[in-house]
């Protein structure tokens, strides 16, 4: 038996939705933005100064490993973004006796598996 689901409920998600979409979608650009300076810098100077570059990388490959870098950066960031989002949004939806997650054990800052 299914529970009835409000219209107002379903818009709220909705808008969330795409809200969150766009946050990472701006996060991804700028991902992308910064990626391709820090991937083109680099590759064109190599093929400039670089023999080994000069002979075997010509300009389809340079374009090739700068919008590579650029399209795993963009899809990194978004994806890292989502998720960061998801856990947030979920994190506030939770019943209250979920969201005290400090654990009150020995007063160590981390297990004793970790200490240096």
């Amino acid at each position: 038996m299914s529970s009835p689901v409000s219209r107002a409920s379903l818009d709220q998600k909705l808008a969330l939705a795409k809200r969150c979409s766009r946050e990472a979608t701006l996060a991804g650009f700028k991902a992308a933005a910064v990626a391709t300076v820090a991937s083109a810098v680099p590759t064109l100077a190599s093929v400039r100064m670089l023999p080994w570059a000069k002979a075997n990388i010509n300009p389809t490959g340079q374009a090739l490993i700068v919008s590579t870098v650029a399209g795993m950066a963009y899809f990194i960031a978004a994806d890292k973004k989502i998720l960061s989002l998801a856990r947030r949004h979920s994190f506030e939806n939770a019943p209250e006796h979920l969201k005290n997650t400090s654990f009150q054990g020995t007063g160590r800052p981390h297990p004793a598996f970790f200490r240096p």
